[in-house]
């Protein structure tokens, strides 16, 4: 999967680049078939945004998640995701 990372009012630093990456490595343990994922961090006053359109086989999948705290709003943002992956891996498996 590739991961494409920008940053609007915010300087991407190395760690939270690794925070993003193993983040969505829960996401490819429930589903294989993710092709490539944008992600925006972004800062406006004093809140923290965190947004991602992921690619999958068969559609895609957006999520943002706002948080005074940047890791608390890329946690938010992932579970978001974890949990829309996980309903179209069932609607993707549910057809026969």
């Amino acid at each position: 999967m590739q991961i494409n990372i920008t940053g609007h009012h915010v300087e991407l630093t190395d760690a939270l680049n690794e925070y993003v990456r193993t983040k969505f490595d829960r996401l490819e343990r429930h589903f294989d078939n993710i092709t490539n994922a944008q992600v925006t961090l972004s800062v406006e006053k004093q809140r923290q945004k965190a947004e991602a359109d992921i690619h999958l086989a068969g559609g895609e999948v957006f999520a943002a998640h706002e948080h005074d705290d940047m890791y608390a709003a890329i946690d938010g943002m992932v579970d978001k995701l974890d949990r829309q992956v996980i309903k179209h891996k069932e609607k993707m498996k549910s057809h026969k």
